[in-house]
């Protein structure tokens, strides 16, 4: 059979193309030898049960290991302690039924199956005395892995099956107990409680407080990708400049595993099939990432779904990352600040050297499609009129000269110029509006991360190959306009690019709004003043 990229569920390495999880899988072990209990908390579709899987096959030969997940319990198991018990036990007679966890003498075997029968009575204290006698007879030390504990994670009667996990923890020494406990989740457990219980002198108080800490990285280098490419260049036989291709794809994603996995399927997939590529070898190209890209955030997936919601659900959250996109706004990293606690727990905030900052391009893009939407639809910035798109692409490339000269035209329009306070907050939303249906289709947009600030926004346009630099800054005088022309100057050539565009929202009464050539060096910069 044919591997294939995948993207929903756990990965086979017989039937999916995967990245090399050797190093993180012997990391994982050294905590379970070390007799850690511990969270895998990671976003969602990072890789989590996948890594589970591996890791269980991993331990399997030097310890009983029973692999359970809660995803499908219905809220009647959470009903009481008796009615979790019981589920609890038929996962792991499940376990030992078919054959995944062997070395339990077969009076447990028995026993597990009674204590999980309808009619049980078993409660968390003859649970806790059936884990000591299990743990005390099996021919190896046994691990617990639990995956899908957000399922859980807003029942009270869970908090207390963590707190007898905890009691066996710490009285180990005494009483056997399991070597090692992992949870694997999108929610840190610290934090289960904020489902639970809102109060802020309640939300880090926590019975997991005995968990080491995990620092696993489990996101993908561009090395990894490499790894994984190679395989598929071998397998289906074509030639690509696998370094190259592996470094753009880093670039987009920064690792984030779904959208790795998303833009190799769809370059594997679909794009192979579109007018102007040749054949599969082509599409492994530049082109070919550009174009998986902008077919990506065209999608309907879980994984940008969960985005939205996380983003009603949490609306300081969802203005924090307004603020940081569109005004430039500046974020000491701080873990114990709730917002971006939150944020870093869904994968959609890092820290980016103290700063934070969105996890990557590809968010970061749908972000702004989505905040921008928003916008639209509340009727605070007014539509481009698309009736006239195709005047600025010319032969297959677009005329960004044309795009600024004619943006000038839209904004003096439509846009009161005196209203400092809404073109400061609205100027970088407003030129991202006009871009958006002039590319959409074709090209697509980001926001480099390096220089975006208060004053100064770097867009970086993709379309047919070439890219476009245009920086948006607001007016601060000559002085810091000639700083502005020179750090473009700069990029470009970071870039190999000859020509860049500076975008000013100026104030000053007496500016001469229009489109300007300034040289700057051997670069050519389109000053654009509105």
């Amino acid at each position: 059979m044919k591997k294939i990229f995948n993207v929903d569920g756990i990965c086979f390495p017989d039937e999916n193309y995967m990245v090399n999880l050797d190093g993180r899988l012997k990391e994982i072990k050294e905590l379970v030898e070390q007799g850690k209990y511990f969270v895998i908390n990671r976003a969602r579709q990072y890789g989590k049960t996948t890594t589970i899987r591996m890791l269980a096959k991993k331990l399997a030969s030097e310890f009983v290991v029973f692999s359970i997940s809660f995803e499908g319990f219905g809220d009647i198991v959470y009903e009481n302690e008796y009615t979790f018990c019981r589920r609890f036990c038929g996962l792991l007679y499940d376990v030992v039924y078919y054959g995944e966890a062997v070395g339990i003498p077969e009076e447990l075997v028995q026993r597990l199956h009674t204590m999980s029968m309808a009619d049980s009575n078993t409660d968390f204290r003859d649970l806790s005395n059936f884990i000591s006698k299990l743990c005390m007879e099996a021919e190896k030390p046994i691990v617990l892995i639990i995956d899908e504990v957000d399922q859980a994670s807003n029942q009270e009667v869970f908090l207390s099956f963590l707190g007898t996990l905890r009691d066996k923890y710490l009285k180990r020494k005494n009483r056997p107990a399991f070597q090692s406990v992992i949870l694997a989740g999108v929610y840190d457990i610290k934090n289960l409680k904020l489902k639970i219980r809102k109060e802020k002198e309640h939300q880090y108080n926590s019975p997991w407080n005995i968990a080491a800490a995990f620092s696993v990285d489990m996101s993908f280098s561009a090395e990894d990708i490499a790894g994984m490419l190679s395989d598929y260049e071998k397998e289906n036989r074509i030639s690509m400049d696998i370094h190259a291709m592996a470094e753009r794809i880093y670039q987009y994603t920064m690792g984030y595993p779904y959208l790795v996995s998303a833009i190799c399927k769809i370059i594997d997939e679909q794009i192979a099939e579109k007018k102007g590529f040749a054949d599969k070898s082509e599409t492994w190209s530049e082109e070919g990432v550009l174009e998986a890209v902008r077919e990506l955030l065209k999608s309907a997936n879980t994984l940008f779904d969960d985005m939205v919601k996380h983003l009603l659900e949490y609306p300081e959250l969802s203005k924090m990352l307004q603020n940081i996109l569109f005004n430039g706004q500046y974020y000491p990293y701080n873990r114990y600040n709730q917002e971006i606690n939150i944020g870093e727990m869904f994968g959609f905030i890092v820290d980016n050297d103290g700063k934070t900052a969105v996890a990557n391009r590809i968010f970061e893009t749908h972000l702004y499609n989505y905040f921008i939407s928003e916008e639209m639809s509340k009727n605070t910035i007014r539509r481009i009129d698309t009736s006239d798109i195709n005047q600025f692409v010319q032969n297959g490339s677009l005329d960004m000269d044309l795009v600024m000269e004619k943006f000038v035209e839209y904004f003096m329009d439509l846009y009161d110029v005196n209203d400092e306070k809404f073109i400061e907050e609205y100027g970088r939303k407003i030129f991202l509006l006009y871009l958006k249906p002039i590319i959409n289709g074709t090209g697509n947009y980001y926001i480099e991360a390096r220089t975006r600030d208060k004053h100064r926004t770097d867009v970086i346009v993709d379309y047919h190959g070439e890219q476009y630099v245009i920086e948006m800054k607001i007016w601060h005088g000559e002085e810091y306009n000639r700083r502005g022309e020179e750090q473009l100057a700069g990029y470009l050539e970071e870039y190999h690019l000859k020509k860049g565009y500076l975008l000013s929202f100026n104030f000053n009464k007496k500016k001469q709004a229009g489109v300007y050539q300034v040289k700057c060096g051997d670069k050519m910069l389109i000053e654009v003043v509105v």
